[in-house]
């Protein structure tokens, strides 16, 4: 660990895998697997299982596995195998040679369902949808069997490989395990384990398969197949782990993988469902998966945030087993420290107005002198150019400032970031008595913004040459939702009734020259106004396009 390192928190994982090896439960060994359904892109809930999967391999000497559970190719794509794969790669981890897909096992899986079959633990259903959910029952009603429980082996033999070889159309028929139609746990209650999908064309076997096992049918095998020791799953899953143990007792696995879950993650102001970020999206409420509003990790990567910062944020909540709301502050403090430690400072005006020093040589330019990142003396310093006419932000001059209003006004001498001490001498208006240009003379004596004769400036503010500025667009970029848990219908309306009108601002705005030329994706501490992050996608030396990242401290108190 070094010294940057968040100290580990212990959770009942850490330990309880600390308790397997000492009993040598699994040999020593500790393999785990972060298995993504490719139907979507992932969001920072999946940033905590994959730092919790391949974190506990990592620590343990292991190996974690990454696995696309690809079972259901009516939703799936290879858009979101790509995404999910450079989102786990840029989050700091590596799966070396351990990469594999649900429909690698498919032969596998179709020998273990005529295992159960041969075995009268398995037989093929016609129940409709709506008979299949009458004859479940519910919780406090046993479910009732289906008509076709008890067909021969022979029967179901035969109908299971003509569902394979196409002949019924989807929907005909189900295999189903035969367990206990009375069973207080409805996964238990005779689960369908293979339906029939002939369309779309599977991403990887095309055509070659119509049936498609089912999640819960296919999960546990595949951790079987590839010896998966510790298989961590969500909390919803706990209901799930009788099948997924039931399942793995009665076919010819090479080995029992053990089950453990854990809480997910739930964020303040934040939809952690993929379904309804797919909405977002399909609806154009959003640019795409990758909007930097959203919570997945394309979106937050394009909007600047590291990697560093979500494996801290994740490691901080921590891992328990019952479930609760985090607030968004927390992961936001997270990558305010990262970038205040890292992100190279620059100077931009957002709100612009002109500033004019009366006493500079027109046509001449000078340049000061200015630090890069006072938390790292290794960043050094960079020369930023300095003209007669300067843009200062509007908010930065007042005519009539009240009380400890410390910046640019009448009469008042201020600093200007790195460069020299101003007055202002007057201003000029138009019609409407709207100032639009403010004029200053400057002390030539108080180069690098230090009075000679040791009199004190209280106020300092940033600013850019006007003859040398970048004309920038920038993104101003805020919470995508004015609720604090916009998932919680419980109140009649709809996570997309609380979406808010404020969460994207497209202005322009003037920026240090060099910072046209920078790299997209580099990220920068806007001087006094926040950090902000060169765009991955639009950001070009003709076209400079940053996003705001996050402001330098929580502006969304608890109101």
């Amino acid at each position: 660990m070094t010294e940057n390192e968040p100290v580990l928190n212990q959770h009942f994982i850490r330990e309880k895998i600390a308790e397997d090896n000492r009993a040598g439960t699994f040999g020593g060994k500790v393999i785990t697997r972060f298995p993504p359904e490719p139907n979507g892109y992932l969001h920072i809930g999946h940033a905590k299982a994959i730092c919790l999967d391949f974190g506990m391999a990592l620590e343990n000497n292991g190996r974690c596995h990454l696995r696309f559970d690809d079972t259901n190719p009516t939703k799936e794509d290879v858009e979101y195998v790509d995404s999910i794969m450079a989102d786990v790669q840029w989050l700091g981890f590596d799966w070396g040679e351990h990469l594999y897909y649900a429909s690698d096992y498919f032969e596998q899986m179709f020998q273990y369902a005529e295992e159960l079959i041969h075995k009268g633990l398995a037989y093929v259903c016609t129940l409709s949808p709506d008979e299949f959910k009458e004859y479940r029952g519910v919780p406090t009603r046993p479910g009732k069997d289906s008509p076709w429980r008890n067909r021969p082996v022979a029967e179901n033999l035969d109908l299971f490989h003509r569902m394979r070889a196409g002949e019924f159309e989807d929907g005909a028929y189900v295999l189903r395990a035969k367990i206990d139609m009375a069973s207080p746990n409805l996964h238990l209650r005779d689960p369908a384990i293979y339906r029939i999908k002939k369309a779309p064309p599977h991403h990887r076997t095309g055509s070659d398969w119509c049936i498609y096992p089912m999640y819960d049918f296919a999960h546990c095998l595949e951790d079987a197949i590839e010896g998966i020791t510790h298989s961590l799953c969500t909390l919803e899953f706990e209901v799930h782990r009788p099948l997924y143990d039931w399942i793995l007792e009665h076919v010819s696995v090479p080995c029992h993988p053990e089950q453990t879950e854990f809480s997910r993650l739930n964020l303040s102001y934040t939809i952690m469902s993929k379904r309804k970020l797919q909405q977002l999206v399909e609806e154009k409420r959003v640019s795409g998966w990758d909007d930097p509003r959203m919570p997945t990790l394309a979106g937050l990567r394009r909007r600047g945030y590291t990697p560093e910062a979500i494996r801290r944020f994740c490691e901080e909540v921590g891992i328990t087993k019952f479930n609760s709301l985090t607030d968004v502050a927390l992961l936001e403090h997270c990558l305010r420290d990262h970038l205040n430690k890292t992100a190279a400072r620059a100077m931009a005006v957002l709100d612009p107005i002109k500033v004019v020093i009366d006493n500079f040589p027109e046509g001449e330019a000078d340049a000061f002198e200015a630090v890069n990142n006072p938390e790292d003396p290794a960043a050094g310093t960079r020369e930023v150019p300095f003209s007669r006419e300067l843009y200062i932000e509007r908010n930065d001059f007042m005519e009539e400032p009240p009380k400890k209003f410390y910046r640019l006004a009448p009469g008042r001498e201020v600093r200007l970031r790195y460069a020299c001490l101003v007055t202002c001498t007057h201003v000029l208006k138009d019609a409407d008595g709207q100032v639009t240009e403010i004029h200053c003379t400057w002390d030539p004596e108080s180069r690098g913004g230090s009075a000679p004769d040791g009199r004190k400036v209280r106020g300092t503010i940033h600013w850019v040459s006007a003859q040398h500025a970048v004309s920038a667009e920038v993104r101003l970029y805020d919470r995508l939702f004015t609720k604090e848990n916009p998932g919680d219908e419980r109140d009649g309306t709809t996570f997309l009734d609380h979406l808010n009108p404020d969460s994207f601002q497209s202005i322009r705005a003037y920026l240090e020259p060099a910072l046209a030329g920078v790299a997209p994706g580099t990220r920068f501490q806007f001087e006094r106004l926040g950090y902000f992050c060169a765009d991955a996608k639009d950001h070009a030396p003709d076209h400079p396009v940053f996003n705001r990242t996050a402001s330098l401290r929580d502006s969304w108190s608890k109101q």
